[in-house]
């Protein structure tokens, strides 16, 4: 197995955000100039899809090449992006692409659910053993994703089916991106009670 490499932790924020923000951009340039092609209009959104789903696959393709490694939920990801982004552009409709985020945290948490019943901790494999932790820390930090990533779900529906495009576009670029930061950074009294160096360090 290929060792993972380290790159740095600029280059990785631009491999990981830049393909959203491209795809962030490309909406508002699109949003008033739809475009005919094949005797179909493409408006902004599917507009914007199609220029996100290749940059995407790029970048992927880049932390792949510099790291030897990709994440569970990069992969995962990725693949969901290039299924529904696709079927938004060849069917020209939107809700393919928007329903997206609803189906990973769906996955994310019904897997996570799986493995706190079949009590493995499949969570240090989709974060990637990031985050040094004893057992019963990452036990209390799945179930507190489970409900996370399942109110994460419920947050995208009630928004892609009730507002614009742009409302949409924003809570996906700048909101999920704010939840998921906020989510993590309220964690850290568990991650300084439980974290395995803590843990040395007092005993």
């Amino acid at each position: 197995m290929a060792q993972k490499k380290e790159i740095s932790a600029k280059l990785k924020a631009a491999l990981d955000f830049g393909p959203l923000l491209v795809f962030f951009v490309a909406f508002f340039l699109f949003k008033d100039h739809p475009v005919e092609l094949w005797g179909q209009s493409y408006g902004g959104f599917v507009l914007a899809t199609a220029v996100f789903v290749p940059v995407l696959v790029a970048s992927m393709a880049a932390l792949w090449l510099l790291t030897g490694h990709l994440a569970a939920m990069q992969i995962a990801t990725l693949v969901l992006v290039v299924v529904f982004g696709g079927l938004s552009i060849w069917f020209n409709d939107p809700r393919f692409f928007k329903m997206k985020p609803t189906l990973i945290y769906m996955l994310f948490a019904g897997l996570l659910g799986f493995g706190l019943w079949r009590r493995k901790p499949w969570l240090q494999l989709v974060m990637d053993g990031a985050i040094p932790m004893q057992p019963a820390g990452w036990t209390i930090l799945t179930k507190r994703l489970v409900v996370f990533f399942l109110f994460l779900a419920v947050a995208n529906e009630v928004i892609w089916r009730n507002f614009s495009d742009t409302v949409w576009v924003n809570f996906k670029t700048f909101g999920l991106t704010i939840l998921l930061m906020g989510f993590f950074a309220a964690q850290a009294p568990l991650f300084s009670r439980y974290g395995v160096e803590g843990d040395k360090d007092e005993k």
